[in-house]
């Protein structure tokens, strides 16, 4: 039998190494049963490596180390690290379960989310297929999904983010798992599914009384959740402890930095002018796209789904205007209508001119407007060097400009952004993907301030950054406005990067305005019961 002190999970040592480089460096932690620990660092810091190694998921990984599982009714423990790979799938699924991080490469795009989880079923619980399939919609009406038994003949595409999520979790919890390992289950959602979520599973887990380890870079959600909290930094654990006791008093720097790295408001106030014209003004925007009709009447006429309606909005030079909203509110089809990307009705005008839709007239518009996108990874091409993305626009609006004149430039705008050839020798000649995700977003940056725009639209520009790195995006943001009186069209879920950034704000959801005005009006004292959610929502986490 096990000793009231003894762990569910001891991990003692472990090392994980790929072609001979080490990037786990025998690390040491344990889980009780019932217990929520965290497991918080940044990007590359080894959180990810080290679930998958548990459950020898890591391909090509050298594992050293003791990785012990302990059963109640047991007095030695089984060494993950070690046991037979067949005795490994049993535990597999049944005893440990994973959700990861993307639900939609996670989940098989050809079968049902039903049949998915009723595969887990049939294979450990040995259960008929037609008593799999009805458990498979008993669980995922247990993790909060409308319409179980419709949802249960979905695939992965036909749900929404958070739908896919819940999914995830009705199939590792299917077989009544001991550990349940999370890998950032939260970080692609919105503000209030995030919430969601995370209240599902820790009602889940009350529940069931199964143990946590949950991999993040989200602090916030550390201190809502966790139990424990170890700090992960270059494969080593540098601090580790009850989660009060370390978000009160940090020991380590790494810790300390973490802590510290909320968004900061640092933008500077909008120079007063009634008669100014706006960079950016959109009365009454409508934006609409075509949709089957049901039955016999789609034949005939296409029906009409609303993106975005009545929208009213403008920006003043220097002036940052926030979007705010869950996914699929309107958010990004209003700054698509807005980059004269796609077709609206209503008034739109740029700088005092409208998109005429050609090419030649609408040239001098796009210098004016840029766009920086969310995923600096698949806006850029992995086939073009540095120069080439950097300098694209210099191409098309200075043609003039010679081969010399547009790599001069091209450095002048990568200094202007925190790259320099002094940190990467031959920077011009570089590609995408020999940079990390913030500098990737940098080298964005810089292409679309290279032909000198007034207004940047920026799409979800820090979603898929650490929270370090995403302090530091904010403040080169914020420092170019600054300098140079840039005017941005900030599109984001994050209130809390709305606070830092915006002068104004407007709350979106399902294609309508429900409020705007002043950032500090609006988000501390909200009027509308969406926007209070949304608000509630951020302070929680």
């Amino acid at each position: 039998m096990t000793t009231p002190h003894q762990p569910l999970l001891d991990v003692k040592g472990l090392r994980v190494a790929f072609g001979g480089k080490e990037v786990v460096h025998g690390i040491d932690f344990h889980i009780a049963a019932g217990e929520k620990l965290a497991l918080v660092g940044e990007s590359g810091s080894g959180k990810t490596v080290t679930a998958l190694a548990l459950l020898r998921l890591a391909q090509n990984a050298d594992l050293a180390g003791v990785a012990k599982l302990f059963d109640p009714q047991a007095s030695n423990g089984r060494d993950l690290l070690s046991i037979p790979e067949r005795e490994l799938r049993g535990i597999r699924g049944k005893e440990i379960a994973m959700i990861f991080q993307e639900p939609m490469t996670a989940l098989n795009a050809l079968y049902s989310v039903g049949d998915q989880i009723a595969e887990v079923l049939e294979l450990h619980e040995g259960l008929s297929a037609r008593d799999a399939q009805a458990a498979a919609v008993q669980l995922l009406a247990d993790t909060g999904i409308p319409e179980p038994e419709r949802r249960a003949r979905a695939f992965p595409h036909q749900l929404s983010g958070g739908q896919r999520q819940r999914a995830m979790i009705a199939m590792a919890l299917a077989c009544k798992p001991r550990l349940l390992l999370a890998d950032e289950p939260t970080t692609a959602l919105d503000v209030t599914v995030r919430a969601q979520i995370l209240d599902l599973l820790a009602d889940l887990q009350r529940k069931h009384g199964m143990a946590v380890l949950l991999i993040t870079h989200d602090l916030n959600l550390v201190r809502r959740f966790a139990d424990r909290v170890a700090v992960m930094e270059d494969g080593h654990i540098v601090e580790q402890g009850e989660v009060a006791t370390v978000f009160e008093a940090p020991q380590h720097a790494y810790t300390r930095k973490l802590i510290d790295s909320h968004p900061e408001r640092n933008v500077a106030a909008v120079a007063a002018g009634a008669d100014a014209r706006p960079l950016l003004e959109a009365t009454g925007l409508r934006v609409s796209y075509p949709v089957s009709r049901p039955g016999v009447a789609g034949w005939f006429r296409k029906g009409e789904f609303i993106a975005v309606q009545n929208a009213d909005f403008r920006i003043a030079p220097g002036e940052t205007l926030g979007v705010v909203g869950e996914s699929g509110s309107g958010k990004s089809t209003l700054a698509l209508a807005a980059l004269g990307l796609l077709k609206y009705r209503g008034a739109l005008k740029v700088d005092g001119k409208g998109w005429a839709v050609d090419r030649g007239s609408d040239l001098a518009l796009r210098r004016v407007m840029q766009v920086v996108f969310q995923d600096p990874f698949s806006s850029l091409s992995p086939r073009m060097t540095v120069e080439q993305i950097v300098g694209e626009g210099l191409r098309v609006h200075a043609p003039e400009l010679s081969t010399e004149q547009r790599r001069e430039r091209a450095l002048a705008a990568l200094a202007d952004v925190g790259l320099s050839e002094a940190q990467f020798p031959s920077l011009l000649d570089r590609y995408p993907h020999e940079f990390s995700g913030g500098q990737r977003q940098r080298l964005a940056i810089a292409r679309a301030l290279i032909v000198d725009p007034q207004l940047l639209v920026l799409d979800e520009p820090t979603s898929a950054l650490d929270v370090t790195i995403q302090k530091q995006v904010l403040g080169l943001l914020q420092r170019l406005q600054r300098e140079r009186g840039l005017s941005y069209l900030l599109i984001t879920h994050d209130v809390e990067v709305i606070r830092a950034m915006a002068h104004q704000v407007i709350v979106m959801k399902d294609g309508n305005i429900l409020e705007s005005g002043l950032v500090e009006r609006v988000l501390d004292a909200p009027e509308h019961p969406y926007t209070k959610t949304l608000v509630a929502a951020a302070l929680l986490e």
